[in-house]
């Protein structure tokens, strides 16, 4: 690519002066960007690109010029440096963003980008993958240094730290997006893609069961915890509340407030997928509802999880159910020691075990997909393949 400063002769302002621009020529084609000055025409060197001497303020102009040309050296020596091809789409064309802004800063905007949309539990993702590439080697790289050698050693670091596989892939999962989001923002341009080679998803490993017997709920059920401290209590109600109400996870129901009953449902909108949802208040879960009833408005939370009047911001409503879950899965899993249970309990085990039931109780599986709020039917089959293989042991039996 060359380029060289000219004064567009053929555009007259009517100062009588004319647009000097940077003209660019590369591969036949050619490309033309204004620098935002005008002189006179009798005072434009065209053989040497300069302004004459007998011109007004010519040091000041002559200044401007070479400052643009130099820019554009710049941008040109930066291509170069990055082994990245000077085209007028990789020199011209990059929305606003710089060849040269490092990984580290990258993931920085990003994770800024998502705090101010107030989604902080994928922020908070993207500063732990951030923290352990720090670890593991300097961010203040460019992207197309992240190739298939450095994958792989950034996973053998992870494994050296006892990274289990399920939690590699969640951080091979923001470190590839964030990949993307920069090749799609034209922060950099590929030579190749690392990532067709590395195969995130083969990180990802079944885990194993987390739904209990019907007959474990029904003890479960019959536990006596009247003389139990409030969060062991609170625990269990809200671990059969999940049972009794399709499997909601915790979050949701930490956000349930007393308005969102209608007509003897509750209707709400899943967290984790935006989708609408609402599910009929049977008769264990309106008792359980009616235990934490103390004359409350229609604005308050059904259950003593978050307070209106306290926990106002999205973060403060994160950090409160974060904290709470820990009590609330700390109690739990005391709960399955006392009871012997093989499967330790968490609220998460809740929503596993109602679909579960439902599958035992042949119960279509586009019907328990749509009762747990998944957007697409072969996640369910993925969470239901997981839960057990007794049907199939059943059915070995016949084989002679």
């Amino acid at each position: 690519m060359t380029f060289k400063v000219i004064c567009r002769k053929d555009v007259v302002y009517k100062n009588n002066t004319s647009p000097l621009c940077l003209f660019f020529f590369h591969n036949g084609r050619k490309k033309s960007v204004g620098l935002g000055i005008s002189v006179n025409q009798k005072y434009w060197d065209a053989a040497k690109q300069r302004i004459s001497t007998e011109c007004p303020n010519r040091d000041e102009i002559q200044f401007q010029i070479a400052t643009k040309v130099k820019e554009y050296e710049k941008k040109i020596q930066r291509l170069e440096a990055l082994e990245i091809p000077i085209t007028f789409e990789t020199l011209f064309n990059n929305n606003g963003q710089q060849f040269n802004i490092t990984v580290g800063d990258y993931f920085e905007q990003i994770i800024e980008r998502l705090e101010k949309v107030e989604k902080y539990g994928s922020a908070s993702k993207h500063k732990v993958t951030l923290s352990l590439m720090r670890q593991f080697r300097s961010v203040d790289i460019h992207f197309n240094q992240i190739d298939l050698n450095y994958l792989r050693e950034f996973e053998i670091f992870l494994r050296q730290r006892h990274n289990q596989n399920n939690s590699i892939a969640t951080k091979f999962s923001v470190l590839k997006a964030v990949y993307n989001k920069a090749l799609s923002e034209n922060v950099f341009i590929a030579k190749s893609h690392p990532f067709n080679q590395f195969k995130v998803g083969s990180f990802w490993t079944t885990t194993r069961k987390r739904a209990i017997t019907k007959e474990d709920i029904l003890t479960l059920f019959a536990l006596d915890l009247s003389n139990r401290d409030f969060y062991t209590q609170l625990a269990k109600d809200i671990f059969l509340f999940s049972y009794f109400m399709a499997g909601i996870n915790f979050k949701d129901i930490a956000l349930l407030k007393y308005c969102d009953i209608q007509n003897g449902s509750i209707y709400y909108t899943r967290g984790k997928t935006g989708k609408i949802m609402n599910c009929k208040l049977n008769e264990e879960a309106k008792k359980i509802i009616s235990k934490y009833d103390q004359e409350s408005t229609t604005e308050d939370y059904i259950f003593p999880i978050l307070n209106r009047n306290i926990h106002n911001t999205e973060r403060q409503i994160l950090n409160r159910v974060h904290k709470v879950l820990g009590h609330i899965n700390a109690c739990l899993q005391q709960l399955s020691k006392e009871l012997g249970l093989q499967i330790p309990l968490t609220t998460y085990t809740a929503r596993h075990t109602y679909a579960t039931v439902l599958k035992r109780s042949g119960v279509n599986i586009a019907l328990i997909s749509e009762s747990l709020g998944h957007s697409d039917i072969s996640t369910t089959q993925i969470y239901l393949d997981s839960f057990e293989n007794s049907q199939i042991d059943e059915a070995m039996k016949n084989l002679l």
